[in-house]
């Protein structure tokens, strides 16, 4: 089970990625640091709205960003490798298929468990439905 913090920063993770810009950048930042002007030339994407998504992903805590040393108009965004680590591995065991378990279904056919074999009696749909006029 999640607890609710937690489910608060998968929502906010799972929220920051499922926009196709968000998830374009973030896929671009991927191949290394990147800087705004860059971004917006490979991706075809306004400043102001390039700049919103970037907070949305730093707000995420997938991203982070760093001013040049030499000439600090210039700000590079990296992905943060601690967090793309602890999301590859949450991603991993989430999804892991042998997580899947079988259990009784909790509908009709999950009763015909507790019904001795011999005495199930299969009825077709249409017998369940009476006309009336």
């Amino acid at each position: 089970m999640i607890n609710e913090p937690e489910m608060n920063k998968i929502t906010a993770v799972l929220k920051a990625l499922s926009d196709p810009n968000r998830l374009r950048i973030f896929s671009e930042l991927m191949s290394g640091d990147s800087c705004n002007n860059e971004l917006m030339d490979k991706l075809d994407l306004r400043a102001n709205l390039l700049s919103h998504h970037l907070k949305v992903l730093s707000e995420a805590g997938l991203i982070t960003s760093r001013r040049d040393r030499i000439d600090g108009r210039w700000i590079y965004y990296p992905v943060d490798r601690e967090a793309a680590a602890q999301w590859h591995q949450w991603f991993n065991n989430f999804f892991d298929p042998n997580r899947i378990q079988k259990r009784v279904v909790c509908g009709p056919e999950g009763q015909l468990n507790f019904i001795p074999e011999g005495q199930i009696e299969v009825v077709s749909t249409s017998e369940l439905f009476v006309e009336t006029n």
